[in-house]
């Protein structure tokens, strides 16, 4: 399915990263396996067949062109563009408590992550005639988490991948969203587990959310999602936001906006804050 097809995996060395890294070569991909930690990149690129591991944070501008250009080096050309790299939000984190550098920190991880390895890999993508990127956000996008810099990291991921998969389309080069749900060292232990616990009791999260963040399924769980968005089966598929949990597969659906109110501007004169109330929170009663 993706015989001769050069990727790069960011967050490849562990985790939903290293599941799709290893699904990307059973399918016949050469794979550029990245990630922070020096030792869990060659561990990875070892196990994984047909991959070689480049380690370093794909924020930094140094580093995307890097794994880029070994993709192109080694295989020849880079088909495909995997982010699933991230870090977790500071225990106890909120609004009322997380410092400037924390947030800013939270936002490089996610955001200036994609940022940075789309921006190396799209140019090469547009000269080859196309490509397909797939990029990570969480459900931790819609707030119900809380926290600060991931959601808005993770919101950030989404609206630039709409961006990159309109601008590029006509270029051939696809750009979606995975947010998965999977058991990996970000969702497991007596930290995490108290910190869920918490949510719940503070009404952040029902039962049924509550229950599947405690018994997710294993990364090769979600793996499929990716090398299909990432296969030419795919090829008419860009610019939206997949579920992939376990065996659920979803997607959220684009936003757009719903009327509220309505009046011509051109004969009419602005709305007054009582009609505005009387559209706005008297419009769900």
């Amino acid at each position: 399915m993706l015989s001769g097809r050069g990727a790069v995996v960011v967050g490849g060395s562990r985790g939903v990263g290293f599941a799709v890294a290893r699904l990307l070569t059973e399918l016949g991909a050469r794979v550029v396996v990245n990630g922070r930690d020096p030792d869990a990149v060659s561990g990875a690129a070892q196990q994984i067949p047909h991959a070689v591991g480049v380690a370093g944070s794909p924020a930094e501008p140094a580093t995307a062109d890097l794994l880029v250009d070994t993709c192109v080096r080694e295989f020849g050309r880079i088909d495909i563009l995997i982010n699933c790299a991230g870090t977790a939000e500071p225990p106890g984190s909120s609004i009322l408590n997380i410092t400037s550098a924390q947030f800013r920190d939270l936002l490089d991880a996610h955001l200036g992550t994609v940022f940075e390895t789309c921006r190396a890999a799209a140019p090469r993508m547009v000269e080859q005639g196309g490509g397909a990127i797939v990029n990570t956000s969480s459900f931790a996008f819609l707030g119900d988490y809380g926290g600060t810099g991931y959601p808005a990291g993770k919101g950030g991921v989404n609206a630039l991948t709409m961006a990159i998969a309109a601008e590029l389309k006509e270029h051939r080069v696809r750009a979606n969203v995975v947010c998965p749900g999977a058991k990996t060292r970000l969702s497991t232990g007596p930290e995490y587990e108290a910190h869920i616990a918490e949510l719940h009791r503070r009404g952040l999260l029902d039962e049924i959310s509550y229950q599947g963040a405690l018994d997710a399924a294993p990364p090769e769980y979600v793996a499929p999602t990716y090398a299909y968005l990432a296969s030419d089966a795919a090829e008419d598929i860009t610019g939206r936001i997949f579920v992939a949990a376990g065996g659920f597969v979803g997607e959220f659906a684009r936003p757009t906006p719903a009327i509220l109110a309505y009046r011509d501007h051109h004969t009419d004169p602005p709305w007054t804050v009582a009609e505005l109330h009387e559209k706005i929170a008297l419009a769900k009663t």
